[in-house]
This record gives structure tokens, C-alpha cells and sequence, in this order.
């Protein structure tokens, strides 16, 4: 067979969030989020993503007197909240059926706890929405993306209280009975596992403001409180609009062991585990055996209702959404090993593959077991969100960009994909591209790490022009969605 078939209905199109790209921080009467306090720091390792989201209650304090928005790239963006009807119509012209974005919990509540919603906030995404169903784009929404209102941070201690919770479960239902006719695919909460990577950006976690705490246990009983959300808000879905799906969405990054050591294949099997737990619970309803047994074991004290627990079971998710970039080795003795990065994972480096500019291993295949790997587990659907590569383009005097290495990621990445549809039986709903336009990296807060398919004239402290320009790579997935229900093998060639 010389092409690829594609299945009906296949969902091609783009992805990104609120807070890497609207900007426009304290318009329309918008609070600050936990986005708007990460500050850009040139003399930080850039690939050491722990060290980079470290943030502090003096670092916030800080940034919240600073009015200057130059270091503190999610507070411009790349001004989408302003330039959405241009950037949407811009990027239909690739050919997409759907986009994947947050909505900002901070526009529609500013504070996060207050009675009544932000009615500008709101006419934000009703005018979104509405462009997108003109221009024939489907939204995929994303109710929870690294951008809690930082009040509920510095008044609730974020997710470790359960009261955040319900918070974040009448802002879903507000936002889900508004928009129920315009939106099919809801994603609670984004790379719900990562909060145990990186528990700030992802939970509002702040260390320092749980001094006579185990942190550990802080961040556990913060998951729980979001899978309990995340379940309550399914459940909500599926019995006031039943036509509507909800996905559990995970970080999927591929892990081998380091060689053929039993050890090393006992340690990437449990990391493997470790990510895989959570989805567990959002697709079977319940802890898995060895999770509850991690807690125990760390004698870690995670308040878990009778009630709670009953919503879990109840709230399963519809299909199985998660984001792939790369992959990393393990060994249970890395002493002397080279350690790389992979989407905030750290792992030992792999030989047999070659590495982004930010030390991410590019691995395709790793996408085809991952697909294998999630429908073998749990025999739903699969939604590939995210998948892309940062990098640092160059535009030229002609104003081009020759990203050549991106286009080949892709080619490699959905050509495995495409394999995995046509032989491996799985069900796949979709692929999102990770990037619309260029954005403010989630990890590092810089600019300069690019993944678009178009370049935005801005620098990693806000100057620039804000102009935008296509890249070699925006006419390449252009191409690709010309074809129908078949793509010849040739075209990945």
C-alpha cells in the first residue's frame, strides 16, 4: 500500500493556551494568575525546568509590584486577545477543522472566589467562539492550563484546599452551560499527573507557604482535590449534556530502560506507572492498587471522602487526550550516566536519538508505542493534544522562516502516527500540533523558544513588532491537510 488511510472524521488541527498567548494581562478586567508572576530568568539553566518554576511568596510579592510586563512574558503573549480574528483566519488557511485553547479561569473570576462572574471576560470568549464556528474551527477546551487565579494561591493555598476546588467546579459550570453549544470536547484539567513535576505551575503550589507541612503530602492531597474536581465536572457533562465528551489528559512521555538490565526495565517500568496512575483513576474510576499502596508507604495523610471517592468512580472520562514530545532512558543507577530533559522529565540520555536545541529526544517511534501502549490499557478513544518542536527559528531578511527541522519532526511524528491508525488497531480521534502562532514558552517563559507555524516578531522580553509570518512549516501542514482520506507514504519521504 502506498499511502496512509486516514479515519473518518479525523480531527487535524492546532493547539495551544490562554496564558502563553492572549497577553493582555489586566485588560477586560482580568486578576492575575499564577501565569502572570512567572518571570523569565536569562542566567537559569533553561533545561532544567525544576529550578526554572521554582517560584517563592517573596518571588510573587515581587512580580505582583512589578508593573513592567518585559521578563514577564504570559502577561503580553503574543497579544491573541487582540489579533484573534487575524490569527484565526490566518492559521484557517492551513486547512484545520479544530483548535485546541484554555479558557482564563482569572477572566471569568478574577479572584478566583467571587459571587458573580466577569461579564467582559466572558464577551471575550463569546466573540472567540463565535469567529471559530465562522471560520468552521472546532474548540477543544481546556478548563485548567497552568493558569489558576493567584488570589485563590495566596488566600487558599491553591489546590491543597478543598474549597479551590469547588471554586474551580462553579467557574466549569458557568463556563460548560454558556458555551455547550459551541464547544464538543471539554479537557478538565491539562497534564493532570504534572503537578508532581512541577507543583506550582500546575497547582499553585508554593513550598514555602506549607512550612510545617511534607510537601509530598501537600501535593498529593492537591492532585486528589483536582481529580475529585475534574470527575465533578464530568459528571455534571454527562448528565445536562449528554452529547458533549470529556477527556482525561495526560503528559505521555515514552521511557526505556537504559539497557537490558532487569533492574533498569523494573525502574522505566515504574516511571512508566507513575504517569499512567492518574489516568487510571479518570478512566476505571478508582486509585489503582499501587498508588494507594506509594501513599500508605510514604505515610502520607490524603483526605479522601466516602462521597469523594463515589464521584471519582461515577465521573470516568470518554476518551484518553495527551501531549507527546520525546523520550528518555532510565536506570536505577545513574551514577556516570549522561542525564537529559524531556518535557520537564529527566532521564538518562539515549544514544540512538538525536536531541532538540533544549535537550529533548526527538522519538517518533516513542509516539507509536504510545498509542499502543494507551489503547492496550484502556480500550478508549485517543486524542493526540499535543505534539511539537521548540526551537529557535531565524527570520531571514525576506522575511522567511526555513524551518526545515520542524517539517521534518512532523513528517516523522505523524507518518508513526498514521502506521499506528493503519496497523496497530487503534482508535484515534485526532492530532493537534502543539503551536498556532509562536508562544511563550509554558517551561522557560522565553519567546525564543518557538513552536509555531507562525513567527511572531518578539523577543524573550517583549520587543518586537508583533508581526507574524509563516513559516516554511505553516505551507508543509497545509499540504498535508489538502489530502482527504488518503496521504500518500511519499509525502513524509
Amino acid at each position: 500500500m502506498n499511502y496512509y488511510n486516514v479515519p473518518p472524521n479525523f480531527i487535524w488541527g492546532l493547539a495551544t493556551s490562554a496564558n502563553q498567548v492572549e497577553g493582555a494581562w489586566n485588560e477586560g478586567g482580568k486578576g492575575f494568575s499564577i501565569a502572570d508572576v512567572e518571570k523569565y530568568d536569562s542566567a537559569k539553566d533553561q533545561n532544567d525546568y525544576q529550578k526554572v518554576n521554582q517560584i517563592t511568596t517573596s518571588d510573587i510579592q515581587t512580580a505582583m509590584a512589578d508593573k513592567n510586563t518585559a521578563a514577564y512574558g504570559k502577561r503580553h503573549g503574543v497579544d491573541f486577545y487582540h489579533r484573534y480574528d487575524s490569527d484565526l483566519t490566518l492559521l484557517k488557511q492551513t486547512g484545520i477543522s479544530a483548535m485546541r485553547t484554555s479558557i482564563a479561569w482569572s477572566r471569568i473570576f478574577p479572584q478566583g472566589d467571587e459571587k458573580e462572574s466577569n461579564l467582559d471576560g466572558l464577551k471575550f470568549y463569546d466573540h472567540l467562539f463565535a469567529k471559530m464556528q465562522a471560520l468552521k474551527i472546532q474548540p477543544i477546551i481546556t478548563l485548567s492550563h497552568y493558569e489558576i487565579p493567584l488570589q485563590l494561591v495566596l488566600k487558599y493555598n491553591a489546590w491543597y484546599d478543598k474549597k479551590v476546588a469547588d471554586y474551580f467546579v462553579k467557574f466549569a459550570k458557568l463556563v460548560i452551560d454558556r458555551y455547550h453549544g459551541l464547544v464538543k470536547y471539554w479537557i478538565p484539567i491539562n497534564e493532570i499527573d504534572s503537578i508532581l513535576r512541577h507543583p506550582y505551575s500546575s497547582g499553585g503550589l508554593v513550598e514555602d507557604r506549607f512550612p510545617h507541612k511534607n510537601f509530598q503530602e501537600v501535593i498529593y492531597q492537591a492532585l486528589h482535590n483536582q481529580i475529585t474536581a475534574s470527575a465533578a465536572i464530568t459528571n455534571y457533562i454527562h448528565e445536562n449534556y449528554p452529547d458533549l465528551m470529556v477527556g482525561s489528559m495526560i503528559t505521555s512521555t515514552m521511557v526505556y530502560p537504559y539497557n537490558s538490565d532487569p533492574q533498569n526495565m523494573l525502574q522505566a517500568t515504574a516511571v512508566m506507572r507513575e504517569s499512567l496512575n492518574f489516568s487510571d483513576v479518570q478512566i476505571r474510576g478508582q486509585y489503582p492498587p499501587v498508588l494507594l499502596q506509594k501513599i500508605k508507604k510514604l505515610q502520607l495523610n490524603v483526605k479522601m471522602t466516602k462521597q469523594e471517592l463515589q464521584i471519582i468512580a461515577k465521573g470516568t472520562a470518554d476518551f484518553v487526550a495527551f501531549s507527546y514530545y520525546s523520550s528518555v532512558c532510565t536506570a536505577y543507577n545513574t551514577e556516570g550516566l549522561k542525564v537529559t530533559k524531556a518535557n520537564r522529565t529527566a532521564g538518562v540520555f539515549n544514544k540512538y536519538l538525536p536531541v532538540s536545541e533544549w535537550g529533548w529526544q526527538i522519538d517518533p517511534i516513542g509516539l507509536r508505542l504510545t498509542l499502543i501502549n494507551l489503547y492496550d490499557r484502556y480500550q478508549k478513544p485517543l486524542f493526540i493534544v499535543e505534539n511539537g518542536l521548540g526551537a529557535k527559528d531565524t527570520l531571514t531578511k525576506e522575511q522567511k522562516v526555513h524551518d526545515e527541522y520542524r517539517i521534518d519532526y512532523l513528517k516523522k511524528h505523524i507518518a508513526q502516527m498514521l502506521e499506528s491508525v493503519n496497523n496497530d488497531g487503534i482508535e484515534l480521534m485526532g492530532y493537534l500540533m502543539w503551536g498556532t502562532t509562536d508562544m511563550v514558552s509554558a517551561s522557560t517563559t522565553q519567546m525564543s523558544k518557538r513552536y509555531g507555524l507562525v513567527y511572531v516578531d518578539l523577543d524573550d522580553y517583549g520587543k518586537g513588532t508583533y508581526q507574524r509570518y509563516k513559516k516554511d512549516s505553516f505551507y508543509w501542514y497545509k499540504d498535508l491537510l489538502s489530502y482527504d482520506r488518503q496521504i500518500p507514504k511519499k509525502f513524509f519521504e
